[in-house]
């Protein structure tokens, strides 16, 4: 199968992608629930005659000319969605243009990196001598960091020496992404009618371990993403105002930087904390790129910048060199009215082919 056309002009290219960014916007994809999103992907390579395949709600393609003896290069990003914001003003699954933006859930993050990146993928799709191989990967779990996204597919996909990971980042490149650990704890006391004295009260020994941990000082900086940060996002203790109760249990987000591996900082929590804690994993690692990688300095060479992240994306479980880049600004994922600039999306495009550009 060949593609319709061997080249596609700008326009072009913009008109794609708005127009499927509208679909997608129209066809709720909350994590977990990806499979009609995946065909409205799939339709648009079919109608473009590039074969694609599918593992559960992942679609995936290569470039016409695919040479097996040669690396690649992948471009990642996901077709899920968190639950729209309460404070949505709009019917979140309905489209609406105005004022040069393409409002919708999803329109943000990560729906213009992923028609960005399909419209480059196109670009390139019938080109012959390529230096590597390119590669789509649109895929399910993001928002959940789940196990049926880009976790089960990569070790499908061929010899990837690269990946440029879609998300929302103003085209800069974000060259070093914080990891993601999230640790519940309990502390145990002993029960007790609240009018009575009671020197082992959970609750009150629970805060005092938390104040120690979050006024804690990790000795490592990263010049790429500061100092690990703890954040405590849950507390839970009691039921009755007369009634201490026999336990307190919390959860702390701790987001790791380039400095630690995730195992090294839960022994450090964990050796500063008297409470009992639990890792709920370990799989969503701190990355770095190197500045002196070609595709770090081929984006530089057109300008853009680069910076470290704070948040975390599928970037924490591709186990090859990877960098992140997208269009949009992160300060609106998962907001209300949630909205992407169409020039947002047409600089995404030219700018992924300029960057490709100069490393295929």
């Amino acid at each position: 199968m060949t593609a319709q056309k061997l080249k596609y002009s700008t326009e072009e290219l913009l008109a794609n992608a708005t127009d499927l960014l509208k679909k997608i916007i129209a066809t709720p994809s909350l994590s977990k629930d990806e499979y009609d999103v995946s065909l409205v992907i799939e339709a648009f390579f079919h109608q473009k005659n590039i074969p694609t395949k599918r593992q559960k709600n992942n679609i995936w393609a290569v470039n016409q000319f695919f040479d097996e003896t040669k690396p690649s290069i992948l471009l990642n990003t996901h077709h899920d969605t968190v639950k729209p914001n309460k404070a949505f003003t709009m019917d979140p699954f309905i489209p609406v243009e105005k004022d040069g933006k393409i409002f919708g859930l999803g329109s943000n993050d990560a729906g213009a990196s992923l028609v960005s990146m399909i419209q480059v993928f196109l670009h390139f799709y019938a080109e012959e001598n390529l230096s590597h191989n390119l590669i789509i990967a649109l895929t399910a779990e993001e928002e959940i960091s789940g196990t049926e996204g880009i976790d089960m597919l990569f070790p499908l996909l061929p010899n990837v020496e690269l990946a440029i990971v879609g998300e929302p980042t103003q085209m800069n490149l974000a060259i070093a992404e914080k990891g993601l650990l999230v640790i519940d704890g309990e502390m145990t006391g002993t029960a007790s009618h609240a009018a009575h004295p009671n020197d082992d009260n959970a609750i009150v020994k629970t805060l005092a371990d938390l104040q120690h941990i979050l006024n804690y000082k990790f000795p490592k900086i990263s010049p790429y993403l500061g100092e690990v940060k703890v954040t405590l996002s849950v507390l839970n203790a009691g039921t009755q105002h007369n009634v201490v109760p026999e336990k307190c249990n919390f959860t702390l987000d701790v987001r790791v930087t380039d400095e630690y591996t995730n195992h090294e900082v839960f022994d450090i929590i964990q050796s500063e904390m008297k409470s009992k804690l639990t890792a709920r994993s370990f799989r969503l690692n701190s990355s770095r790129i190197a500045e002196n990688h070609p595709v770090v300095q081929a984006g530089l060479d057109i300008g853009r910048t680069t910076y470290g992240s704070p948040t975390s994306s599928d970037q924490a479980i591709i186990p090859c060199t990877s960098v992140k880049i997208g269009p949009g600004d992160s300060k609106r994922s998962h907001t209300a009215d949630e909205f992407i600039y169409i020039s947002e999306i047409k600089e995404g495009i030219e700018i992924y082919i300029k960057i490709l550009e100069k490393i295929l």
